[in-house]
This record gives structure tokens, sequence and C-alpha cells, in this order.
């Protein structure tokens, strides 16, 4: 299964992510399909970037979003075109 999820990149103590899409299976840090956009909570307001195009494309397909994933996309307001779609 095809997931959207948050990769940690950054210096320790000083995350980052960024969204990508990967086999399940892989580990959080591990192979990814894809890199869809990126999320930095350290900044006020915190920073969120999404490719819309490609997020679309994913949630059409099948890949699902974890929680932490489905709220970023929410908050973008992706999960909502996709449901009137």
């Amino acid at each position: 299964m095809v997931k959207i999820r948050l990769r940690r990149v950054g210096a320790p103590k000083k995350p980052s992510y960024r969204l990508v899409v990967a086999d399940s299976e892989s580990p959080r840090n591990g192979a990814f399909i894809e890199i869809i956009g990126f999320y930095n909570p350290l900044t006020e307001p915190e920073t969120f970037k999404v490719d819309e195009e490609a997020a679309i494309k994913w949630l059409k397909t099948g890949a699902q979003p974890t929680v932490t994933a489905a709220r970023l996309l929410t908050k973008a307001g992706i999960m909502d075109k996709i449901k009137s779609a």
C-alpha cells in the first residue's frame, strides 16, 4: 500500500519534514517514491507547502495519508477538493 506521510529532515532538535509518497513498509526516513511538499513546525506561523496537483494525483490513485499528513492536507484545502470531485 502507498502512503502519504512525513519524512523527518533537519538537524537534531530542529526538525523539519518533507511530505512524501512512500510504500507503507519502508522506514520513516527510508525509500520514497516522490516528494510532494514540506512542513516546518518551528517557524511562526508554521510553514507548509504542497504540490497540489501531485497530492491530488496520488490521492486519486489510492494513496492513504497518515493522520498528520491528512491534517496538513485538510489545512491546505486538498482533502476538500478530493471529496467534492
